[in-house]
């Protein structure tokens, strides 16, 4: 049995079970036995869309359901899907389906359908995951930093570099650190940073993080850098961390380290089983 795909069948089945109810990233998570920060990254690496999406599409699927198979008023679906308003509601079914609740209702409509999903890993053929672990010491990095959604993030971060390098950010910060930091459990923290050094002035907008003491898997990103640091980002997580049996996720925290346009690495705090 693979208890890493049972860790998170079991909060999709969390999940599943409640979605009438309010979702919890933090009850989500501790089904899966990981923190909020790394479910939502392992989530959407394994199924390729976002926690949130995810509850989402199942949330109008069901309640599509129910509209064409019953008289329920479509404020009495959208209350118990966790929608404020019929607008709210209606707005995301039409996004969703294509037609409006109302529509929905109508004989012969025709809606769309998202599936319950069941996480089976497979081997496929012997891949490696290229790593070490090492031991850092203490250090800080210093940059600016901005709080992000993990429902948006993935689209949200490359627009924060490119706002920073057009504003002329890349005088003070040169980026040689993209830092993710666990804010709330919903939320973490980006910070495009460079090492700080103590003895040096923190200019005007910026901000410090220190990292304690640690193990850290490091895994080197050969090639074009955003897109070597997203195929080896996806084998951390859907690979190398489900078949570790030496160390477990340690530390709400990871961070991309830029060496040079065609090497980049990804750090994960780690700690021996």
């Amino acid at each position: 049995m693979n208890t890493w795909a049972e860790g998170i069948q079991n909060a999709i089945g969390y999940i599943e079970d409640n979605l009438t109810s309010e979702l919890c990233i933090e009850d989500i998570a501790a089904k899966a036995y990981v923190s909020p920060f790394y479910f939502q990254k392992i989530f959407s690496v394994l199924c390729g869309f976002t926690t949130g999406e995810y509850i989402r599409n199942r949330r109008l699927t069901l309640a599509a359901q129910e509209l064409s198979l019953s008289d329920v008023r479509v404020i009495d679906v959208a209350l118990k899907y966790g929608y404020d308003s019929p607008d709210s509601f209606t707005r995301a079914f039409i996004k969703f389906h294509g037609i409006s609740p109302s529509a929905a209702k109508e004989k012969g409509a025709q809606l769309k359908a998202f599936a319950p999903l069941r996480i089976k890993l497979t081997l496929e053929g012997g891949t490696m995951t290229e790593y070490k672990i090492v031991e850092k010491a203490a250090f800080t990095i210093i940059g600016k930093s901005k709080k992000f959604n993990a429902d948006t993030s993935y689209t949200e971060i490359p627009l924060f570099w490119k706002k920073h390098y057009e504003e002329g950010g890349g005088e003070i910060i040169r980026g040689a650190f993209g830092a993710c930091v666990d804010s709330d459990g919903k939320s973490f923290d980006y910070f495009i940073s460079d090492l700080y050094m103590p003895f040096l002035e923190i200019p005007e907008g910026c901000t410090t993080r220190t990292f304690p003491a640690g193990t850290w898997a490091v895994f080197p990103c050969k090639g074009e850098c955003p897109q070597a640091l997203q195929e080896v980002n996806t084998k951390i997580w859907s690979e190398w961390l489900p078949n570790c049996k030496e160390y477990k996720l340690a530390g709400n925290y990871n961070l991309e380290f830029y060496a040079e346009p065609t090497y980049c690495e990804i750090w994960v705090p780690v700690e021996k089983i």
